[in-house]
């Protein structure tokens, strides 16, 4: 017998009992954007390999060792999408959406990076993204980080804490890495060997280190915001003003620097105690720099992107129960006339009773395996249908969870029968 085929390890299936939870997620995103004026987008899976090269940095873990590159047909150096920012920035710059605009944008897919997979970490994961483009004070990073509590709060996730840190410009961050390279030269003998590589191309990067053994070394490296240029401080000061004025806790961390290189100014971090290890669920920050990096006018930026699978682990994790996928009606059929006659009924049904779902039983079935059936399948009532019931235009209404008594109702009366019984929430 042949070998039965495997998805590839780390790109898992999304089966059907999961999909409530992600369609929830996906649902209350939407209905947030929509409240705060971001409009969605949608960017390609693939873009050339020089798009993230040139905006996360050659010199970061998602370039050198987890983005997906290969060369196609065509000749061309392709990559499948880390992440969502810079085929968001791309779009924009080539379609003109930022000439004397202001965007308030997201958008949302699958990303692809080739790392160890764990628990939730892995190769294909999903991310939704906000992004807003040509605001370059700190009231909207606070909207930015208002957007997300108000998504934990109607999400009913209360386990979640926001750090947040500036980075300043590239300026002042360049007169850091100065006294950073300094400082670790100093203590070279305690650098792992991504740390002693990362020495010389990108020192920040050492901060971000999950080593434990490189704790110490770095809880005693010089702090970046010691260093703030003016301007980036006053933005910073102000920034966290403003959080203060509208209830949100955080926590200045500073030794956040994020993972990307196109980072400037204002960075944040939402975290949880409840996943263990992989503690981060959403993060972002200012790239003021990007598009301008990537042939754009010089634009202000910042966005922040979320990780599904992390989102619904936290939400089992807290007990919160799936939405509720079953059909609000199960049709009962034996016979020939019947079957003819319910698989209209269920049509008209349909129509009358939209967002309520109506399940007909295929495939035949006595009354009594049928009625097993739409048990199983969670629906409040179960209408019966034989030929006898067909050929006088009525259906037997079964309440199924609740402890009424059957009712026989004319066909043309069912939706109006059934509206009364199943009140909508």
């Amino acid at each position: 017998m042949d070998k039965k085929l495997q998805a590839v390890r780390g790109m898992n299936d999304l089966l059907a009992d999961q999909m409530p939870y992600w369609q929830l997620v996906e649902r209350a995103a939407r209905e947030l954007f929509a409240d705060y004026g971001y409009r969605e987008m949608r960017v390609p899976l693939l873009e050339r390999a020089e798009l993230f090269q040139r905006s996360i940095g050659e010199h970061t873990d998602i370039v050198e060792k987890e983005m997906y590159t290969f060369d196609d047909r065509g000749g061309d150096l392709l990559s499948l999408r880390p992440e969502a920012t810079a085929g968001l920035v791309r779009a924009a710059i080539e379609h003109g959406l930022l000439h004397n605009q202001k965007q308030r944008l997201w958008t949302s897919g699958p990303m692809f990076r080739h790392e160890r997979p764990q628990a939730g970490r892995y190769r294909q994961f999903h991310q939704i993204d906000c992004e807003a483009f040509g605001y370059p004070g700190p009231d909207i990073d606070v909207e930015l980080i208002q957007v997300s509590a108000r998504l934990w709060r109607k999400l009913r996730l209360g386990d979640v804490r926001l750090s947040v840190n500036s980075l300043g410009t590239p300026e002042s961050r360049k007169a850091y890495r100065a006294v950073l390279v300094e400082y670790f030269e100093q203590h070279r003998a305690a650098l792992d060997g991504d740390s002693l590589r990362r020495l010389g191309a990108n020192p920040l990067r050492i901060l971000d280190s999950k080593n434990p053994a490189m704790r110490g070394v770095i809880d005693n490296a010089p702090l970046l915001t010691d260093h703030l240029d003016a301007e980036s401080r006053a933005h910073f000061d102000r920034f966290r003003e403003l959080l203060d004025g509208c209830g949100i806790a955080f926590e200045v961390n500073p030794r956040l620097v994020r993972g990307l290189d196109y980072y400037t100014r204002t960075v944040f971090e939402w975290t949880t105690g409840a996943l263990g290890a992989q503690d981060a669920v959403c993060s972002g920050g200012r790239y003021d720099g990007l598009v301008g990096q990537l042939g754009g006018e010089a634009t202000p930026a910042i966005g922040w992107a979320l990780g599904i699978e992390r989102i619904v682990n936290l939400m089992q994790a807290a007990g919160i129960p799936a939405p509720d996928a079953a059909p609000a009606i199960f049709l009962v059929l034996s016979g020939e006339r019947a079957e003819r006659a319910g698989l209209a009924l269920a049509e008209r049904l349909r129509d009358a009773l939209p967002g309520r779902g109506v399940l007909v039983n295929m495939d035949g079935g006595s009354f009594k395996a049928q009625l097993k059936r739409a048990d199983k399948s969670g629906a409040e009532l179960a209408l019966i249908i034989g030929d006898d019931e067909a050929a006088r235009g009525v259906a037997a209404v079964k309440p199924l969870r609740v402890g009424m008594e059957q009712q026989e109702c004319a066909f043309d009366r069912l939706a109006e029968h059934i509206a009364a019984l199943l009140p909508k929430n």
